[in-house]
């Protein structure tokens, strides 16, 4: 599902949020009536309370609801740090989880380049005491759709690219581990009856399995605090 409101220069994916649920109150009841078996993924934004949105008013299973999340986040993540080292991004390892938009949460403690974690090397990457700036890295990747949308008006290259990437690990059952945002709720110590992003193994059937990162103590606080975020938003709608 792809139909919203378009992202205005200096607009938050959170501003977009009442228009675009009213659309989805038009187009789900349809696509369920026709198609009750399907996989539905979302990429309107804001996309984690869209598909939460869009699971209460499909009345799906919740592994059948999914959005591209940060998956995109995640490939740029990737791209940052391969350009950074000098390697191809296919050698780097490591997400960025959480909400799609300004609180995603960037998981060092799971980046590896050619095996080796750079937690091991580098104690404070990612951190304020991280002299290397690494942290920077993730900004570059917070900044980059705005940066587009500014731009040009609207993102249409990278996200097309990345709905491709995921619908076609369904179609072909692939069960690659990837970031989408997913049911959360008593996952990587999230309370909340939320949508965000976490690493799952995806198939035909949607999310196979998660995938239970250890988090620092610094990422789950963020990780927590990115859940709030997204909850809040969800309860200022619905009251």
């Amino acid at each position: 599902v792809t139909a919203g409101a378009r992202q205005k220069p200096g607009q938050t994916r959170l501003d977009l949020l009442k228009t675009n649920l009213k659309i989805l109150d038009q187009i789900i009841p349809q696509l369920v009536k026709y198609s009750p078996d399907m996989i539905l993924v979302m990429v309107s934004n804001p996309c984690d309370i869209l598909t939460h949105g869009a699971w209460v008013i499909s009345g799906l299973p919740k592994e059948r609801v999914i959005a591209t999340g940060t998956h995109l986040d995640t490939a740029r993540f990737r791209y940052f740090i391969g350009q950074r080292l000098g390697v191809a991004p296919s050698s780097v390892q490591g997400y960025i989880i959480g909400e799609h938009g300004d609180s995603s949460v960037a998981v060092w403690s799971s980046v590896n380049v050619g095996g080796i974690r750079f937690a091991d090397l580098l104690k404070c990457v990612g951190s304020e005491g991280d002299t290397d700036q690494w942290g920077e890295l993730h900004k570059k990747v917070v900044k980059a759709a705005y940066e587009v949308i500014a731009g040009k008006g609207y993102t249409n290259w990278a996200i097309g690219l990345t709905t491709a990437s995921v619908v076609s690990t369904i179609l072909d059952n692939k069960k690659e581990v990837v970031t989408v945002s997913t049911s959360a709720k008593d996952r990587q110590g999230i309370e909340n009856d939320i949508f965000l992003s976490l690493p799952v193994v995806l198939g035909a059937n949607g999310v196979v399995s998660y995938i239970n990162l250890q988090l620092s103590e610094s990422e789950q606080q963020n990780l927590c605090k990115s859940a709030e975020a997204i909850d809040k938003a969800i309860k200022s709608i619905c009251g």
